[in-house]
């Protein structure tokens, strides 16, 4: 597992707030939940790097740090690792605030590889805008 960071790296890209009919058999947030908000996260972001429609292919380097508890919110914050021909690497951090304490706590973070398609579900080349100089 890495080590904890301290604070939130990439952009604030979605944000919502944990509920009651997403936990699991324990009473925390169900895994599976928080990695779909995870994936629209990076979807986002890689639509925004693509100019386009995207679709996930791999999700890879998952950890899980600490459970959430029902009445968090929670914060997706995501940065660009690659960008290939056809395919964007996403990192996605998950951070929350408790909503008791008002702590802070990064509770996971992973990578996923979504790919630009055409309107035919087809591979398409990443069309980038130029980047910005100062």
């Amino acid at each position: 597992m890495p080590p904890a960071a301290t604070s939130p790296t990439g952009t604030l890209t979605l944000q919502t707030i944990t509920m009651p009919a997403d936990t699991n058999p324990f009473g925390d947030i169900f895994g599976g939940w928080v990695m779909a908000q995870m994936d629209i996260a990076g979807a986002i972001h890689a639509n925004e790097v693509a100019h386009g429609r995207v679709a996930t292919v791999a999700v890879g380097s998952m950890v899980f740090m600490r459970p959430v508890p029902v009445g968090a919110i929670i914060s997706c914050y995501t940065s660009t690792l690659r960008i290939g021909n056809t395919s964007i690497r996403v990192k996605v951090e998950v951070w929350i605030k408790d909503f008791l304490t008002h702590n802070i706590l990064q509770v996971t973070q992973g990578e996923y590889v979504y790919v630009a398609i055409d309107e035919q579900g087809q591979k398409r080349p990443v069309r980038q805008h130029p980047q910005k100089t100062d």
